[in-house]
Order: C-alpha cells, then sequence, then structure tokens
C-alpha cells in the first residue's frame, strides 16, 4: 500500500542526462519515493491512499538553492541609486554604506523581524518549485547576532515547507570593532563555531577568501576549527582574484567552492581530485557588471560538478529566482540546459553533502518533487519571467506553488 501516487506525468529523473520518463507514474511511501517508472508498467494490485492525476505536466526533483544570504534585514537599492548616479564604492563605504549598513540593520533587527522580512523572499523562491534551501549567516559578526540569523533559518524549515542547511560564515567580512585586527576577528570566529554547533544551529561553516575578505591562513584557521566540530567547509572562492581558495578547500575536502570567476587550473584541478562542487553564481556577475565568467570549459573538460544558485543576498545579487540563474548561466556562460537544471538538483544536493536524500529520482530518496507545465525540461532554462511550475511535492505532500 503506497501513501501517494502520481500519474499522468513525464518524469526527469535526472539519471544519465535528464533520466526521461515519459508517461509515467510515482509512488511515495512514508516521504519517500517507493516506486517510480512507465505508468503501464505499475505492479499489479497494489493501492495508494492518495492518488494524484499530473495532467501531463513534467515532474522533475524538487529545485535545490545551494547559496543564499536570504536572511538579513533591511536592502541597499539606496546604493544602487547612488552608484548609477555616479558614486564609487569608496563613496557609499565613508557614507557608512556597503555590507555594514546591512550588518547594522541586521544587528539591531529581533529573531522575529528577520524572519519577516526573509519569508517573502524565500516564498518566492518556494513558487518556483525550490524545495531545499541553503542559507548563510554572515550579516552578526558576533555570535549573539549570528546565533540569531541561524535560529531565523532553522525557523523557516520549521514553518515553510522547505529543507534548510544551515551555513555559518563568520568570517564573511570584517566588523568595524575589529577594524585593524582580522587575525584577532578569526579567533572570535573559531571560538563561536563550538557552541553554535552545540545548539544545532550550523551544518556547514564558509569563509569569503578574497582581498577584500581573509587571507588564505586565516581561512584555513577557520577550517580547522570547523574540523574539529566535525563540520563540512565550502568556501566563497576566486570571485575577485585568485587566492588559492579552491585548492585550499579541497585539501579539506570541501562540499563546495563559490563563485570562481577567478579560477586557475590548478584549483580546477584540485577540486576534481576532491569531488569539491563547483556553485555558480550568476546573479552577482550581472549585478555587479562583471566581464571575468568562470572558467566553465574547462571545469566540464576536468569532471568538475557545477552548481547553480541563485546567492541572494542585498549587496551583490538581491535576486529570488533560481530559474533566472538556469537562465543566466546558459545564457552568460554557456551551460546547457541539462546542466543547468543538474545544477540546481544533483550537483546542487552534492554541494550540500545531501546527494543521498535529495536531488534525483530515485527509489529511496526524499519525495520532494516540483510539477511543471511544459513541452521538455530545457523549458526551464529558456524562458525568462514565466513561471510554469504548477505544484510543488515535499516528502509526498503536494501543495501549491504559492505558500
Amino acid at each position: 500500500m503506497w501513501d501517494v501516487l502520481f500519474t499522468n506525468v513525464h518524469l526527469a529523473t535526472m539519471a544519465d542526462g535528464y533520466g526521461e520518463i515519459r508517461d509515467a507514474a510515482i509512488a511515495v511511501k512514508d516521504g519517500k519515493i517507493a516506486w517510480l517508472g512507465p505508468q503501464a508498467e505499475m505492479p499489479p494490485g497494489v493501492l495508494a491512499t492518495t492518488v494524484h492525476d499530473g495532467g501531463g505536466c513534467w515532474l522533475t526533483p524538487g529545485l535545490i538553492d545551494c547559496h543564499t544570504h536570504i536572511v538579513h534585514a533591511g536592502n541597499r537599492s539606496d546604493e544602487f541609486e547612488a552608484r548609477l548616479n555616479g558614486a564609487t564604492y569608496e563613496d557609499i563605504a565613508r557614507a557608512g554604506g556597503g555590507i555594514m549598513s546591512t550588518v547594522r540593520a541586521t544587528r539591531a533587527a529581533s529573531e522575529d523581524e528577520l524572519l519577516r522580512q526573509s519569508l517573502p523572499r524565500v516564498c518566492s523562491l518556494l513558487a518556483e518549485g525550490v524545495t531545499t534551501l541553503e542559507i548563510k549567516s554572515g550579516y552578526g559578526l558576533t555570535l549573539e547576532s549570528e546565533a540569531n540569523m541561524l535560529r531565523v533559518a532553522r525557523r523557516i524549515g520549521r514553518e515553510l515547507p522547505v529543507g534548510v542547511a544551515a551555513t555559518f560564515l563568520g568570517a564573511h567580512a570584517l566588523p568595524p570593532e575589529f577594524a585593524g585586527r582580522a587575525d584577532d576577528y578569526i579567533t572570535e570566529v573559531c571560538a563561536m563555531i563550538a557552541p553554535l554547533a552545540a545548539e544545532g544551529l550550523v551544518d556547514a561553516v564558509d569563509a569569503f577568501c578574497e582581498r577584500i575578505g581573509f587571507s588564505h591562513e586565516q581561512t584555513e584557521r577557520v577550517f580547522q576549527a570547523a574540523r574539529a566540530q566535525g563540520l563540512p567547509v565550502k568556501l566563497h572562492a576566486e570571485q575577485l582574484s585568485d587566492q588559492r581558495g579552491a585548492e585550499l578547500v579541497a585539501r579539506y575536502h570541501g562540499l563546495s567552492a563559490d563563485h570562481l570567476e577567478h579560477l586557475t587550473d590548478a584549483g580546477i584541478a584540485a577540486m576534481a581530485a576532491a569531488g569539491t562542487v563547483a556553485v555558480l553564481l550568476p546573479g552577482a556577475y550581472y549585478f555587479l557588471r562583471d566581464t571575468t565568467p568562470p572558467p566553465v570549459a574547462a571545469m566540464r573538460t576536468a569532471g568538475v560538478a557545477m552548481a547553480v544558485a541563485t546567492d541572494c543576498n542585498p549587496g551583490t545579487s538581491p535576486m529570488t529566482s533560481l530559474l533566472l540563474a538556469m537562465n543566466m548561466v546558459c545564457t552568460l556562460w554557456r551551460l546547457t540546459p541539462l546542466e543547468a537544471l543538474a545544477g540546481c538538483t544533483l550537483h546542487a544536493a552534492r554541494a550540500l553533502g545531501r546527494e543521498q536524500q535529495i536531488g534525483s529520482l530515485e527509489v529511496g530518496k526524499r519525495a520532494d518533487f516540483a510539477l511543471w507545465r511544459i513541452a521538455r525540461p530545457a523549458d526551464l532554462s529558456y524562458a525568462i519571467g514565466l513561471n510554469p511550475c504548477r505544484g510543488v511535492v515535499n516528502a509526498g505532500v503536494l501543495r501549491s506553488p504559492q505558500v
């Protein structure tokens, strides 16, 4: 006896390409996939408590946004306008803007206020078939404020139909109270990891390794502290310059290296050897009007798995559409539609260390699906501004795209 059966669907299982199974059905038991295949080959005599007619929709794994900064207070549209009226980044920073404006707003907000401001952004993603979401801290930069952000991330996972992976990003920026004392701040960051982990707030640890962020050596200190707590690591790497961050995170068998516009052949080789996923973030590239694309062709040749994410954040990628990110990686960087969809399912799951639970349609995996009114899976990367999502399934429970 199955709990739920979806009939009259076409499946993109993401096994061996799209893994298409037309005129198919998929069954759920205890929140996991119990059977899938051509509808004509369903086991005889097996019943389901609930049967949903998919109406000829395509059914894919639920989408996974594996890199976001979606929990924060305030926005920076004033800076966006100022830059377009001629202000420089230095002008904005001198006026108290930039990332520190978000830090001040986030520090001042209660947990409830952070949740209230973050929910519309999360719901925008959920309306496009997202069933799993990574959420980073990094706008608190004190133990108390970082914990508040991570508690909100956990609340989102409890209060909305979405799985949440919470990432501690204390090494995001140098707070003003530590000006000129980056090593001292990294000591503080390392000390934060144990209490946050003890509260169950952290699934992974991230850092920003960059000339305007933290050095290779400082980043490694954070990784060592994460390893001491048994936590996996990931890294904002090679976005603005080559700091050999990809090589560092690969040496720690990190889940992912993210951005990677300035990734070198040595970094690619290290990631390929370690199985570290490349997370591509076209929103920041677009918003910053960057002109150096990540080396997609070289990563493809080396066999580096490429995930795709929104990088939703108030400063460089105020984007809440994973479908738009899929179009961007195809249009800007020439990923194929298959690579884009795999980047938001199969490889995004790997970037979170959850590939055994989600990311493809396989018996035993969590029954997280999205149903789409499309002619073929490539449509998801093709159209801009159209949301063809007709239903979302979380652990076998069907819901409307709108939450």
